[in-house]
Protein backbone atom coordinates (compact mmCIF):
# COMPACT_ATOMS: atom_id res chain seq x y z
CA UNK A 1 0.00 0.00 0.00
CA UNK A 2 2.88 2.42 0.80
CA UNK A 3 4.02 1.80 -2.90
CA UNK A 4 2.22 4.11 -4.46
CA UNK A 5 3.74 7.15 -2.79
CA UNK A 6 7.37 5.53 -3.65
CA UNK A 7 9.43 7.90 -5.95
CA UNK A 8 11.53 5.86 -8.98
CA UNK A 9 14.93 7.85 -7.50
CA UNK A 10 15.47 9.74 -4.23
CA UNK A 11 18.36 12.45 -4.19
CA UNK A 12 19.55 15.07 -1.80
CA UNK A 13 18.98 17.57 -4.72
CA UNK A 14 17.06 18.71 -8.01
CA UNK A 15 20.78 19.70 -8.94
CA UNK A 16 22.43 16.65 -9.04
CA UNK A 17 20.28 14.69 -11.57
CA UNK A 18 22.69 13.76 -13.83
CA UNK A 19 20.05 14.98 -16.92
CA UNK A 20 22.06 14.62 -19.22
CA UNK A 21 22.05 10.74 -18.62
CA UNK A 22 18.10 11.02 -18.32
CA UNK A 23 17.73 12.47 -22.03
CA UNK A 24 20.07 10.01 -23.65
CA UNK A 25 17.05 7.60 -22.83
CA UNK A 26 14.72 9.57 -24.78
CA UNK A 27 12.98 11.98 -21.98
CA UNK A 28 12.25 15.37 -23.58
CA UNK A 29 10.10 16.79 -20.83
CA UNK A 30 10.42 17.83 -17.15
CA UNK A 31 7.67 18.78 -14.86
CA UNK A 32 9.11 20.53 -11.81
CA UNK A 33 7.69 21.42 -8.33
CA UNK A 34 9.40 24.94 -7.52
CA UNK A 35 8.86 25.39 -3.64
CA UNK A 36 11.57 23.56 -1.70
CA UNK A 37 12.64 21.45 -4.66
CA UNK A 38 14.31 24.10 -6.69
CA UNK A 39 14.68 27.38 -4.21
CA UNK A 40 13.22 27.77 -0.63
CA UNK A 41 9.63 28.26 -0.21
CA UNK A 42 8.29 31.51 -1.71
CA UNK A 43 11.78 32.66 -3.05
CA UNK A 44 12.32 33.92 -6.38
CA UNK A 45 13.89 31.88 -9.12
CA UNK A 46 18.01 32.61 -7.63
CA UNK A 47 21.37 31.98 -9.96
CA UNK A 48 21.43 28.14 -9.55
CA UNK A 49 18.00 27.52 -10.90
CA UNK A 50 18.53 30.07 -13.79
CA UNK A 51 21.41 28.19 -14.64
CA UNK A 52 19.79 25.07 -14.42
CA UNK A 53 17.08 25.81 -16.93
CA UNK A 54 19.04 27.09 -19.33
CA UNK A 55 21.77 23.95 -19.31
CA UNK A 56 18.13 22.26 -19.33
CA UNK A 57 16.80 24.23 -22.61
CA UNK A 58 20.45 23.90 -23.97
CA UNK A 59 20.06 19.84 -23.66
CA UNK A 60 17.00 20.32 -25.33
CA UNK A 61 14.26 19.22 -22.91
CA UNK A 62 10.78 20.95 -22.58
CA UNK A 63 10.21 22.18 -18.62
CA UNK A 64 6.88 22.82 -16.97
CA UNK A 65 6.66 24.18 -13.50
CA UNK A 66 3.59 22.31 -12.04
CA UNK A 67 2.70 24.27 -8.69
CA UNK A 68 -0.44 24.68 -6.31
CA UNK A 69 0.46 27.86 -5.60
CA UNK A 70 -0.85 31.20 -6.88
CA UNK A 71 -0.20 32.49 -9.67
CA UNK A 72 1.62 35.48 -9.28
CA UNK A 73 3.85 33.01 -7.08
CA UNK A 74 4.49 31.00 -10.13
CA UNK A 75 4.50 33.09 -12.62
CA UNK A 76 7.40 35.68 -11.13
CA UNK A 77 9.47 32.17 -10.72
CA UNK A 78 8.98 31.56 -14.52
CA UNK A 79 9.31 34.91 -15.91
CA UNK A 80 13.17 34.12 -14.61
CA UNK A 81 14.21 30.86 -15.98
CA UNK A 82 14.30 30.34 -19.60
CA UNK A 83 12.40 27.60 -21.73
CA UNK A 84 9.94 27.22 -19.24
CA UNK A 85 6.32 27.32 -18.67
CA UNK A 86 4.15 27.10 -15.98
CA UNK A 87 0.74 25.37 -14.59
CA UNK A 88 -0.35 27.03 -11.07
CA UNK A 89 -2.89 25.84 -8.85
CA UNK A 90 -2.19 22.69 -10.28
CA UNK A 91 -4.37 20.44 -7.93
CA UNK A 92 -1.50 18.05 -7.11
CA UNK A 93 -1.65 14.91 -6.72
CA UNK A 94 -5.11 15.18 -9.02
CA UNK A 95 -3.74 14.15 -12.95
CA UNK A 96 -4.93 16.75 -14.51
CA UNK A 97 -2.07 18.65 -14.11
CA UNK A 98 0.10 16.08 -14.64
CA UNK A 99 -1.71 15.18 -17.79
CA UNK A 100 -2.15 19.28 -19.28
CA UNK A 101 1.98 19.58 -18.52
CA UNK A 102 2.11 16.44 -20.91
CA UNK A 103 0.09 17.67 -23.50
CA UNK A 104 1.93 21.29 -23.42
CA UNK A 105 5.12 19.70 -24.24
CA UNK A 106 3.81 17.37 -26.53
CA UNK A 107 5.20 14.47 -24.64
CA UNK A 108 3.69 10.57 -23.83
CA UNK A 109 4.63 8.85 -19.65
CA UNK A 110 7.47 7.85 -21.35
CA UNK A 111 9.23 10.49 -22.39
CA UNK A 112 8.64 12.65 -18.74
CA UNK A 113 10.21 13.06 -15.46
CA UNK A 114 8.98 14.76 -12.39
CA UNK A 115 11.13 16.29 -10.22
CA UNK A 116 9.58 17.27 -6.52
CA UNK A 117 9.94 17.75 -2.71
CA UNK A 118 7.09 16.24 -1.13
CA UNK A 119 5.35 12.54 -1.45
CA UNK A 120 1.69 13.20 -0.76
CA UNK A 121 1.38 15.87 -3.34
CA UNK A 122 4.17 15.18 -5.92
CA UNK A 123 5.45 11.74 -6.16
CA UNK A 124 1.96 10.68 -5.60
CA UNK A 125 0.78 12.48 -8.18
CA UNK A 126 3.11 11.49 -10.79
CA UNK A 127 2.86 7.89 -9.55
CA UNK A 128 -0.76 8.05 -10.69
CA UNK A 129 -0.09 9.45 -13.53
CA UNK A 130 2.22 6.35 -14.43
CA UNK A 131 5.31 9.30 -14.66
CA UNK A 132 8.43 8.74 -13.18
CA UNK A 133 9.56 10.75 -10.13
CA UNK A 134 12.55 11.42 -8.80
CA UNK A 135 11.88 13.12 -4.75
CA UNK A 136 14.36 15.27 -3.82
CA UNK A 137 14.74 16.67 -0.30
CA UNK A 138 13.27 19.80 0.87
CA UNK A 139 15.91 23.14 0.41
CA UNK A 140 14.59 24.50 3.66
CA UNK A 141 13.84 23.37 6.75
CA UNK A 142 10.90 26.14 7.47
CA UNK A 143 7.80 25.40 5.90
CA UNK A 144 3.94 26.61 6.55
CA UNK A 145 2.46 24.34 9.32
CA UNK A 146 0.35 21.73 7.13
CA UNK A 147 3.63 20.55 5.06
CA UNK A 148 5.13 19.91 8.47
CA UNK A 149 2.61 17.54 9.57
CA UNK A 150 2.78 15.52 6.20
CA UNK A 151 6.58 15.68 6.62
CA UNK A 152 6.14 13.18 9.69
CA UNK A 153 4.14 11.05 7.38
CA UNK A 154 6.42 10.81 4.83
CA UNK A 155 9.53 10.27 7.41
CA UNK A 156 7.05 6.74 8.02
CA UNK A 157 6.59 5.98 4.32
CA UNK A 158 10.55 6.69 3.37
CA UNK A 159 11.66 4.34 6.60
CA UNK A 160 10.16 1.14 4.73
CA UNK A 161 10.82 3.00 1.52
CA UNK A 162 14.39 2.83 2.34
CA UNK A 163 14.13 -0.51 4.21
CA UNK A 164 13.36 -2.30 0.95
CA UNK A 165 16.76 -1.57 -0.35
Amino acid sequence: MLQRFYPDLWLDSAYDIDFESIRKKGVHALIFDIDNTLVPHGAPADDRAIALFKRLHELGFSMVLLSNNKEPRVKSFCDRVAGATYIYKAGKPGRRGYEKAMERMKATKAETVFIGDQLFTDVWGARRCGIYSILVKPIDKKEEIQIVLKRYLEKLVLHFYKKRG
